[in-house]
């Protein structure tokens, strides 16, 4: 009989009444545990990269094993038939993406068999988010979107019990302190990981530890979650890795000349002997797996089988220690069952360093292109949402199209995607699969816009290429253009809209016929100069539009030049320079002053304050070594490790100011290879900074790490601060850590920290604020100070598993990168960093751009446009979306840390959206929130030691009315940095 044959066996004779009723499923099913001995949960699992070394589809086929040996559909297959000989074994499953591949190609016996295996939590979900993502670089919002799309096909497909537990973030590399956060307000009672610096692991192995209380805000309640962190990696013990791959001894208990059972057990007890001493309670987890293991099961169950009975024999003659299959969430259970008091923790754990000079902060930055790539498709990923909402597109065709998108940023958001640590063929697969859904899911937004404007056969293309002022639809002419704008934001934004255009004269009209104030403003000459940049465009049209939800924008060539003093359309005017030190550029908010030598940043004037702020590039080479010890450690993919002092590039500034009405820009060239536009927009409280760096040379033989530096004359007193994953900001301190004493061998790359939305620094009467558009590593290593690393490229793998430099090519040349940063000088009120917030928002979601060919300006449908007016101004719309038929999820943000309490009633939008029935869910949208009931644990310190099992709640009653009750129900309040997140079922 093959082997297909013995699996469907298998099935047929586990499958008999597989409904299990939703009370039975949960802890009733974990194994029995001795309160006199040493419990040890042994963990089966396999970590399963979604695309690393190999790209998501060889990974899942098991092709290219030239390259790694891996193979996911194999894994599953052989586990489930392994669970299936045996009830007391157990297995982890983490990354849904994998698995819903897989059960998609399962017949219906599997299926059923699956089902029970659930049902019955010997196949546990962990984590449960399309892939196990980063901590570092990934905003909050594409995180929260990746766990509603992976709990909700384990919803959907199991029910309540397939619904995860615990967090299982083994490889990502350093944990935030706001995934702690999202876990928590998910209904999650814990999450382990395996990666902390090295010297805080030492640390806590000694002092008992390893095993937390972490406080993931200071701002919402109950925030508390249990957390730790494995006692060697995520891997087997060393000697007992059973896996086919490996080669450890199996376990002999034959009658045979090579029996080594004694000497295994003997050695397994000794490690767990040694283990059991880092831990507090009587009870120890020990995973069982590791890499892309468990492709032929039988072997690692057989060996396991053996291995729990030997020990467990060991007990008729004193051994303490009692061995079972188990899984992560039982072992919390059993945590919870002690009533006992655990370590505090309040920051996060970034950097991550693993020896000596290995601190793991280049990733920050990696692969800078591909980190804005994602940031675009989750600016489209959220505007098709709306747009798919709003005009109710039901269709099988338009919901594949979203849930492939969906589906590509749940990929993007993997540990080793959005980090830039892959392979660059994987990169570039990676890249093609967002590009790709990206174009599917534009049909979407083309088919809601016909709907929700009178432009019904309107192309409401997209351009991807705006980044390098390129667009299809303008290259040849821009007359009779209609511009969409969809603003994704709750309430009504002014912002500068700017199209690439040929130098003619151009009339911009709203929708009522009025005129819009426009003028033109030339490409920068390096963008002009790019060697792949086809277009013809050599200017942008700048005007400034005011847009609530949708709005449409008509662009016609005027066939006669402008008067000269019409200020509806003009061009920005080059200005000579004169003998005198110093130029300004000014407008009604922001003044700029600039050395008239080197055309550089000297002063900042806004907000009623001034400060002497200079702004330049620098270098870092990166240290090339064989990596054979720790002290020959290369710069890399994940380790940035500078050789030396940082060094200026080699300046030949140039420079071109132009002054137009609206938009005021400085065009500075640095050298061959980094160039910048300053620029300031009237009425806009901030500076802009469009930087271009590359090709990064390499000919001299070194790589090369660029950063940009803010030099000004605070008294920062050693702090700056930084966001956690565009959420809340936290504290840091040079050369400082919170619970241990750092190594600070490599000074420079340990203080670095990831910084995904801002970064700041304060003294007693003035802040800078940087803002960006990508993730980036950032410091701060000299007061009044502020360093963003911008692009990277190296000739040295760092022997951290990639196994290739991170030397990126396009076009035959080092890759070229462009992005922006924004400036905000403030006075330090009460409580800082709230009015940057809002500016945060907006950079993070601006107006996303639709072109139409048109003779005339469409008008919006508006009674399809829901309305936002009753929400105050620091709740913000962080996701409307279809969420199955006739149901759409709404989650709402109260994003201003400085403001307090606020309250809105949500009727009038709830009628907008032809709402039946709305109730409350967890952040990630898939359970009721009144079914929240997470463990509760208790700090060291308090005092407290409870009596019986205690559990957190919702913090407040969730909301559940429908359109029969008084509007008076439909009331929500939130507390600061408060998210909350509702279902309406619509008729």
């Amino acid at each position: 009989m093959n082997y297909f044959s013995v699996l469907q066996a298998l099935f047929v004779l586990v499958s008999v009444n597989v409904v299990v009723s939703g009370h039975v499923c949960g802890f009733e099913f974990c194994p029995k545990t001795k309160s006199n001995a040493i419990n040890v949960h042994l963990v089966p699992h396999s970590h399963d990269d979604v695309g690393w070394l190999k790209t998501v589809d060889q990974y899942y086929y098991g092709s290219k094993n030239n390259i790694q040996q891996a193979g996911v559909q194999y894994i599953l297959d052989t586990v489930v038939e392994e669970l299936l000989k045996n009830s007391k074994r157990r297995f982890i499953q983490v990354e849904t993406s994998f698995f819903s591949k897989w059960y998609s190609e399962q017949t219906g016996t599997i299926k059923k068999a699956v089902k029970k295996l659930v049902a019955e939590g010997r196949l546990e979900f962990a984590g449960g988010a399309w892939s196990m993502n980063d901590e570092a670089a990934v905003h909050y919002q594409s995180v929260i979107d990746q766990f509603n799309l992976g709990l909700k096909f384990l919803k959907d497909t199991f029910g309540a019990c397939a619904r995860p537990r615990i967090g299982w973030q083994i490889d990502p590399f350093g944990h935030s302190r706001e995934m702690a956060s999202i876990f928590a307000q998910m209904g999650y009672s814990g999450e382990f990981f395996a990666r902390m610096d090295y010297a805080e692991k030492n640390t806590r192995l000694s002092t008992l530890t390893m095993e937390m209380i972490w406080k993931s805000s200071v701002y919402l309640k109950n925030s508390e979650i249990f957390t730790g962190l494995l006692y060697r990696h995520y891997g087997s013990p060393p000697g007992f890795c059973f896996d086919i791959h490996c080669t450890d001894d199996p376990i002999i208990d034959g009658n045979s000349y090579d029996n080594n059972v004694n000497k295994r057990v003997d050695d397994f007890i000794a490690y767990l002997t040694t283990m059991s001493k880092s831990f507090r309670a009587n009870h120890i987890m020990v995973p069982m797996g590791d890499d892309f293991q468990y492709e032929d099961a039988e072997v690692n169950f057989k060996n396991m089988d053996k291995l729990i009975k030997y020990v467990n024999n060991r007990q008729m003659e004193g051994s303490k220690f009692n061995v079972f299959y188990s899984t992560p969430s039982c072992y919390l259970n059993e945590l919870h069952q002690l009533l006992q008091s655990w370590p505090n923790k309040t920051e996060d754990f970034f950097p991550y360093s693993s020896d000596t000079h290995s601190y793991w902060t280049g990733y920050f930055t990696s692969r800078p292109t591909q980190k804005r790539f994602e940031r675009d498709g989750n600016h489209f990923l959220q505007t098709v949402k709306q747009l798919s909402t709003l005009a109710n597109l039901t269709s099988a065709e338009h919901i594949k199209a979203l849930s492939n998108l969906r589906q590509a940023m749940g990929v993007m958001q993997h540990h080793d995607a959005i980090t830039g640590t892959e392979k660059q063929a994987v990169a570039h697969d990676y890249d093609h699969m967002l590009f790709k859904a990206i174009n599917g899911a534009n049909n979407n937004a083309r088919d809601a816009l016909r709907v929700l404007t009178n432009l019904t056969s309107g192309e409401f293309q997209s351009c991807l290429e705006l980044n390098i002022s390129v667009c299809a639809i303008t290259q040849s002419s821009a007359n009779n253009i209609v511009v969409t704008l969809v603003n994704p934001l709750a309430h009504t934004s002014s912002q500068y809209v700017r199209l690439p255009v040929r130098k003619e004269n151009y009339q911009v009209t709203d929708e009522n016929g009025r005129e819009v104030p426009s003028e033109l403003v030339p490409v920068p000459l390096e963008i002009l100069a790019l060697q792949h940049r086809s277009s013809v465009t050599q200017h942008e049209l700048v005007f400034k539009a005011n847009v609530n939800k949708v709005a449409n924008f008509y662009i016609r060539v005027l066939p006669f030049p402008r008067k000269k003093n019409d200020s509806n359309n003009a061009q920005t005017i080059p200005i000579s320079k004169n003998d005198s030190d110093e130029f300004t550029l000014e407008n009604s908010l922001v003044k700029l002053v600039f050395n008239n030598r080197t055309g550089l940043l000297k002063t900042i004037e806004m907000n009623g304050v001034t400060e002497n702020i200079h702004q330049s590039f620098a270098i870092y080479k990166g240290f090339r070594g064989n990596n054979g010890l720790a002290e020959n450690r290369s710069s890399g993919a994940y380790v940035f490790r500078p050789d030396g002092d940082i060094e200026l590039p080699n300046y030949k500034t140039t420079f071109s100011i132009y002054n137009g009405n609206n938009v005021k820009e400085v065009h500075q060239h640095v050298n061959d290879w980094i160039s910048q536009v300053v620029r300031i927009y009237e009425a806009v409280n901030r500076v802009e900074f469009e930087w271009l760096i590359g090709p990064i040379p390499t000919d001299d033989g070194v790589g090369k790490e660029i950063v940009t530096r803010f030099t000004s004359t605070l008294s920062s007193n050693g702090s700056f601060y930084t966001d956690s994953n565009g959420r809340e900001m936290l504290e840091r301190k040079r050369n400082q850590r919170e619970f241990f004493k750092p190594d600070m061998t490599e000074e420079i790359s340990g203080n670095y920290y990831p910084v995904t939305s801002q970064m700041y620094i304060q003294d007693e009467h003035k802040r800078i604020t940087l803002l960006n558009d990508r993730s980036q590593g950032g410091t701060s290593l000299k007061d009044g100070e502020l360093e963003l690393m911008l692009h990277r490229r190296l000739l040295n793998d760092d022997a951290f598993g990639v196994g290739e430099a991170l030397n990126e090519e396009q076009f035959g040349t080092g890759l070229i990168a462009r992005g922006k940063l924004f400036l905000i000088l403030n006075a330090v009120p009460e409580n800082p960093a709230c009015t940057e917030r809002l500016t945060q928002q907006e950079l993070h979601l601006p107006f996303y751009k639709f072109f139409s060919q048109a003779n005339t300006v469409p008008s919006i449908v508006q009674h399809m446009i829901p309305d936002f007016t009753d929400f105050p101004e620091s709740i913000e719309l962080l996701s409307l979306e279809p969420y199955s038929t006739n149901k759409i999820l709404i989650r709402v943000e109260n994003f201003n840390s400085c403001g307090g309490i606020q309250s809105f009633n949500m009727h009038t939008l709830f009628k907008t959206l032809r709402g039946r029935q709305i109730w409350e869910v967890t952040l990630d949208g898939n359970m009721p929130l009144r079914h929240m009931k997470r463990f509760k644990f208790y700090p060291d310190g308090t005092g407290i030691i409870p009596s019986s099992v205690n559990y957190f709640s919702t913090p407040h009653k969730p909301m559940n009315a429908n359109y029969t009750m008084d509007v008076s129900e439909f009331i929500v309040t939130m507390l600061p940095m408060q998210i909350r997140t509702f279902i309406i079922r619509q008729d």
